[in-house]
């Protein structure tokens, strides 16, 4: 009885010590568990402010990169802009004439227009590079006059012309500031213009006959018969028989035959009846084995005038009346002639042209297709003008009956 209450005790007591060891071991583990977790927790948080640090230093880095990038691009961007101005700058110091003439925006416009139009005052007489700045601004709205530097009748008619199409400008040729003006409007497509419609050619024909009759009284020089009907095909020029100063005749062409130049020049042209008979004379002698080059053809009054004062300088009035035309006495006006030469002679206006194939068959055969040679040999004292076997008028039918009888255009028409 005695041992059984002693027992009890001592089973409660290893009962209480099971329990405790129990519980201190569940202690523990739940310590440890506890302390990993929250060692994983620190270290967790550790690499997610790690992360963090390195996503911020790489935005930071991206940020500096994109930065200095951009600074790079702005460099580039600056520095490409210095070299364009560069460039700019060195095609602005080194333009070429052609620029020179060009106009541009960059450009001073007073510059432009004084390059392009002269100023003060110009007339009729005047020479020199203003006149021929005129004559091509003329022509850059439409007209047709030769730029000869010459202020001639045919440049004051376009003056004139000019001016009549404008209400605000005295119609008198003469070149002015107000006139200055308006051409500069008119090529700038401020005004219209249309050459011829302001003064018809009839009457700057009878106003430049007076300016001639009146120039030849002044001068004490004999009264010349100006021709009455210029277009005509067997019109009569020479020393005594003159064309207007202003006429220009109509429907003129270049030949398609073969000159000893490229360029387009108006000694290209003749009236088309006179083209196209040369044209059917060069393919026959093109047949017959020669070959004949076409040298001279239309002159205005105004490049006459130039041509025979030069020569006048060189050999003096009397030596160049005998072989060189006035202005206003040359066939070279009426469209109807060329002077024709050969490479045999190096494509000059000789008489060596007649010992030549193509001279001598030229005199056989240009009748046959209404050209007679004008100025021939032995007839100086009625035709005025010494020799010319290069020089040929177109004359039509006329030719074979001038041709046979071995007499002159003047002969033919009861003249001499």
């Amino acid at each position: 009885m005695s041992v059984k209450k002693a027992g009890l005790p001592l089973l409660a007591a290893i009962l209480c010590f099971i329990t405790l060891v129990a519980c201190t071991s569940n202690e523990q583990v739940a310590n440890d568990n506890g302390s990993q977790q929250a060692e994983q927790q620190t270290t967790e948080k550790q690499k997610n402010n790690s992360d963090q640090s390195n996503n911020e230093t790489s935005q930071k880095n991206d940020s500096k990169q994109k930065d200095d990038d951009n600074q790079n691009e702005s460099n580039k961007q600056k520095n490409e802009s210095q070299h364009q101005n560069e460039e700019n700058t060195d095609k602005k110091n080194t333009n070429t004439p052609e620029d020179d003439n060009i106009s541009s925006e960059n450009q001073n416009s007073s510059v432009n227009d004084k390059r392009m139009l002269p100023d003060g005052t110009l007339t009729k007489g005047d020479r020199g590079n203003k006149v021929n700045m005129i004559q091509s601004a003329f022509n850059k709205m439409g007209y047709s006059l030769t730029e000869d530097s010459v202020f001639g009748p045919a440049t004051a008619w376009a003056v004139k012309d000019f001016q009549a199409q404008q209400s605000a400008l005295t119609v008198d040729g003469v070149y002015g500031p107000g006139t200055r003006e308006s051409i500069k409007k008119a090529i700038n497509g401020q005004l219209n213009i249309t050459p011829g419609s302001g003064i018809s050619k009839e009457k700057i024909n009878e106003e430049q006959t007076e300016d001639k009759q009146d120039h030849n009284q002044d001068t004490n020089q004999d009264q010349n018969n100006v021709i009455s009907d210029p277009s005509s095909i067997l019109a009569l020029v020479n020393k005594s028989h003159e064309l207007p100063a202003g006429y220009v005749p109509d429907n003129l062409v270049i030949p398609d035959v073969r000159f000893p130049f490229d360029a387009d020049l108006p000694k290209k042209q003749m009236r088309r009846s006179a083209a196209n008979a040369l044209e059917k004379m060069f393919a026959a002698g093109d047949k017959a084995g020669i070959d004949l080059f076409a040298q001279s053809g239309y002159r205005s009054y105004d490049r006459q005038e130039a041509i025979f004062a030069s020569n006048v300088r060189e050999h003096g009035k009397e030596t160049a009346n005998q072989f060189s035309a006035q202005a206003g006495e040359s066939e070279h006006q009426t469209g109807l002639t060329m002077d024709v030469t050969s490479a045999d002679i190096g494509f000059k206006l000789t008489t060596e042209f007649a010992n030549t194939d193509e001279g001598q068959w030229v005199k056989q055969h240009a009748s046959e297709y209404g050209f007679i040679i004008r100025y021939p040999k032995g007839k100086t004292s009625i035709t005025g003008y010494q020799y010319e076997p290069w020089h040929l008028r177109y004359v039509g039918k006329s030719a074979r009956a001038i041709d046979v009888q071995n007499i002159t255009l003047e002969k033919f028409l009861g003249v001499q």
